[in-house]
């Protein structure tokens, strides 16, 4: 199978380079890492030079151009350009807001002394973890975008009628994603939505055989190579059940496993980086605004059951 990107043509790089790199094959996959490792470089560098640098063939350089989604090489040189300039506006943007906030400060009376100086170092970096939390997370809302960068409307709206169509609907997520799956199941309750989901991987391979036609196996899969959630997979697959999938890595096991699949490139940027400083965020806020498009498209039926909710949380709560 081909792996091209099949996500927004306004998608960049980066994103589409952490979706497919793990894909693609290994020489391309070693252009695409390079490029992602120095951009500013890969800017200034031919087909030829990068090629030479990287050590493949410069047809190998422009396949890899296209396996991103772009005519040629030339093509995603332009497209890196406009990525590292977004980017740059960004980072002065943020030190401008600092500096109006410290001028502000300043001009205060009682204590102005010591706001300006905070106001002063409002560039340098803060030693402590609260300011490297403060850097993660400003990381982390700078790829939002980028993380839903893959998404189709044929594979959301896909994905969003199974889940009312199924007449048994058994959701499927182990290891560090077993929190998105308990919660998305959590929430498709609240919303009318009868849901099968357990944490014990056996448990949920006997469930997943027995499911037969009509019904939905969803599955949630950052790594998109997590072993016993293919073993559900295939036995959801053998009782005749469709599989619908979210993950962070396109043509991954769980993808070619899946009828439909949400591809959600991972926040860090890599594969490498899903293992080590593995991230969910961007999968929880999905699984969040899908529900939410559930209810939606459910009409009456998801706004009563919203209702029925509101109305037991009101006969829990206490003063």
């Amino acid at each position: 199978m081909t792996t091209t990107w099949q996500g927004s043509p306004d998608a960049r790089p980066s994103a589409r380079i952490a979706s497919l790199a793990p894909a693609l094959q290994r020489t391309e996959r070693r252009v695409v890492e390079a490029i992602a490792a120095d951009r500013e470089r890969a800017v200034e560098c031919t087909a030829q030079a990068l090629a030479e640098r990287v050590g493949v063939g410069r047809t190998t350089v422009i396949r890899a151009a296209q396996s991103l989604g772009y005519d040629g090489y030339p093509q995603l040189r332009v497209a890196l350009v406009q990525e590292l300039a977004l980017e740059g506006a960004a980072v002065a943007g943020t030190a401008a807001g600092r500096g109006t906030t410290g001028a502000a400060g300043a001009g205060g009376a009682g204590g102005a002394a010591g706001r300006a100086g905070s106001g002063a170092r409002g560039d340098a970096i803060d030693p402590t973890i609260l300011g490297a939390l403060r850097v993660r997370i400003a990381q982390l809302a700078a790829r939002l975008d980028d993380s839903m960068a893959a998404l189709t409307p044929e594979a959301v709206d896909a994905f969003v009628q199974a889940l009312d169509s199924a007449d048994r609907l058994l959701v499927v997520a182990n290891g560090l994603s077993s929190p998105i799956g308990l919660d998305f199941a959590m929430r498709l309750n609240s919303a009318g939505r009868s849901v099968e989901q357990f944490a014990d991987p056996m448990a949920q391979q006997i469930a997943a055989r027995q499911l037969g036609a009509g019904s939905v196996c969803a599955v949630f899969s950052g790594s998109g190579a997590n072993r016993a959630t293919l073993d559900v997979m295939g036995a959801a697959r053998l009782s005749g059940a469709r599989v619908i999938a979210i993950t962070s890595f396109a043509r991954s096991a769980v993808e070619k496993l899946s009828d439909v699949t949400l591809v959600v490139p991972p926040v860090g940027g890599s594969f490498h980086d899903e293992l080590i400083h593995t991230s969910r965020a961007a999968l929880m806020l999905l699984t969040e605004h899908l529900v939410d498009a559930f209810v939606e498209m459910r009409g009456d039926r998801g706004r009563d059951a919203r209702s029925a909710v509101l109305t037991v949380l009101a006969d829990a709560l206490e003063e």
